[in-house]
């Protein structure tokens, strides 16, 4: 019989790390042993949740402590603070919905990897190996460019936008491949590379910068492209992280809120969406207060003199605070 697969030292000091911050419970990792493509995606793992707190399951073995390494260093990012991401809203179609979502936490993900695949070489979790079946993971997500739009640009963008920041120093080794296959995005995913690579991350406060970042360039090269931009600003709830004295404002001084032409995940259609000031980035999303008329409007005058600690509290919003 083949020999249990086992988390080796390096990964079992992530998940103590984890279960020493997590708040509910206990983490578990286990390994799905029946299946072993060859190649490294980022969907080879699922979280699920058990009576006693979570378990992640690895679901391919071909890198098994590359993934499960992956996938604590996600979960022990959000524990300590991390700014998360939430789809409160809906444009009608849920098709179109699904899109705007995976859109989104590809960047939103592409971001996070920043982190965590920093930690994983400082683990020496990342080893050439793995990086040649990341590589055969590319070409089972993404086929060559070809005369023509195919559909699949978008796609590529994203998968090698990733691959950027997972290759990190190491990407002159597979540029020439990965140029010669996917020329167009290639040089599209160069551009927003370079741009997010200007800003260091050593904070969450700097994470959700680069989101935010992440969303504005990838419309860019959208519009670029000819193709609508996808307005993740809008869309995607981001939680804010705010030092201890923007908490202490009045709300009027931290975000704008505006009224949407999204429903809510409920169907709900008179809904609102509070923007940062400073980045306009959807923030937090209400419904809208009682009333109509002048009762409204002396609603949100309320609404707006409140501290944003409180309102963020009322709406059950997490928030980060900026050391």
């Amino acid at each position: 019989m083949p020999e249990e697969i086992k988390l080796n030292a390096a990964s079992q000091s992530l998940l103590d790390q984890v279960n020493e911050l997590f708040p509910r419970g206990n983490v578990f990792v286990q390994f799905d042993e029946q299946q072993k493509s060859g190649y490294v995606r980022h969907d080879q793992a699922k979280t699920g949740t058990l009576p006693g707190g979570i378990c992640i399951t690895v679901t391919d073995v071909t890198a098994p402590n590359y993934t499960a390494s992956h996938e604590l260093l996600h979960l022990l990012m959000l524990l300590r603070g991390f700014p998360q991401i939430f789809f409160n809203l809906s444009l009608g179609k849920e098709e179109l919905d699904d899109q705007l979502m995976l859109i989104s936490t590809d960047l939103y993900d592409t971001a996070m990897h920043r982190v965590v695949v920093s930690e994983q070489r400082k683990h020496n979790l990342i080893d050439e190996q793995v990086e040649e079946e990341y590589l055969r993971g590319i070409k089972a997500t993404i086929d060559p460019e070809k005369d023509g739009n195919d559909g699949m640009g978008t796609l590529r963008l994203l998968t090698l936008l990733d691959a950027m920041v997972f290759y990190g120093d190491h990407l002159d080794q597979y540029s020439a491949q990965l140029q010669k296959d996917y020329p167009i995005a290639y040089q599209a995913a160069a551009k927003m590379y370079q741009e997010m690579m200007k800003h260091d991350i050593k904070s969450p406060f700097d994470m959700r910068r680069q989101i935010v970042l992440l969303y504005r360039l990838f419309d860019q090269q959208l519009l670029n492209w000819g193709l609508p931009a996808v307005h993740n600003n809008e869309f995607t709830t981001l939680n804010p992280v705010l030092s201890k004295r923007q908490l202490h404002l009045q709300v009027r001084q931290v975000f704008e809120i505006f009224h949407s032409d999204m429903k809510d995940r409920h169907g709900h259609s008179d809904i609102y969406v509070g923007l940062m000031r400073n980045d306009h980035q959807n923030s937090f999303v209400m419904k809208a207060p009682k009333g109509t008329g002048d009762a409204r409007a002396q609603a949100f005058v309320k609404i707006y003199d409140e501290s944003v600690a409180k309102l963020l509290t009322n709406l059950n919003m997490p928030y980060g605070v900026r050391k």
